[in-house]
């Protein structure tokens, strides 16, 4: 579905020309849950950005569904660290959703079951007239996913999303985003700095080298069934391995 083939990301002129990413390739198929896994500053939300469109790389290629990413497409929808600066503040739980059926210009009389169906499937049906500011970082974040799923993409590109919550809330939302992904059967590329995270969530883990010109240098396949207790021996044994291949 995503194909990356050498891609090379230069920012800056000749005077301060700096390399984030050099020689990238890689391949997400269809329904896979990848997780870009690396330290600050390795290139992570960059090679995001080219998948996403909102980036052009400076060498290489990446295609979508066979053709060329040549810019932002409905097909391919980011997720940020921050769901308040994405979601709009000004309209309600429910109205946000209302609002990406707009954008795909959905017919008027078919928006009410949409609505209902994506804020059940990630359980905001209870707070549909609340505002953003009134829901948990959790609340905003599930939100933020209902509002992506009605536009109905093929591949979800989240940028670190659970970072700034709670360890507990980050833990529910793990379950929770899982849950979502083997029902909608959605593509995920997933960006962490954290194992632990990528060992709980990921089909594949694409080990990202430190910048300057940043490289995928290993792709674990995890290939262990879900859900992952990370004490548990295979889980424990990929943990360390990544671990041990980060530092």
């Amino acid at each position: 579905m995503l194909t990356v083939r050498n891609v090379t990301k230069v920012f800056g002129s000749e005077a301060d020309r700096y390399t984030a990413l050099e020689g990238i390739s890689l391949h997400v198929s269809q329904g896979q849950f990848v997780c870009l896994l690396g330290p600050s500053g390795c290139g992570k939300s960059t090679l995001l950005n080219i998948l996403a469109g909102f980036e052009q790389a400076t060498e290489g290629t990446v295609e979508f569904d066979g053709a060329p990413v040549r810019g932002a497409g409905r097909d391919r929808v980011m997720f940020f660290q921050d769901a308040g600066s994405a979601l709009l503040p000004w309209l309600s739980t429910e109205e946000n959703v209302r609002f990406a059926l707009r954008v795909r210009k959905v017919p008027k009389d078919q928006r009410p079951a949409i609505i209902d169906k994506y804020l059940t499937m990630v359980d905001l049906k209870d707070h549909r007239h609340k505002f953003p500011a009134q829901l948990s970082g959790g609340m905003r974040q599930r939100l933020q996913i209902a509002r992506a799923l009605a536009v109905e993409p093929k591949v979800l590109l989240m940028d670190e999303p659970f970072a700034a919550l709670d360890a507990l809330t980050r833990r529910r939302m793990h379950g929770f985003l899982l849950d979502i992904w083997r029902r909608t059967g959605k593509t995920i590329v997933f960006v962490t700095h954290d194992i632990a995270e990528a060992v709980t969530l990921a089909d594949r883990i694409c080990l990202m080298s430190v910048g300057p010109g940043s490289r995928i240098t290993e792709v674990i396949d995890v290939g262990l069934p879900r859900p992952r207790d990370l004490a548990e021996p295979g889980a424990a044994r990929i943990f360390k391995g990544v671990e041990a291949l980060l530092t």
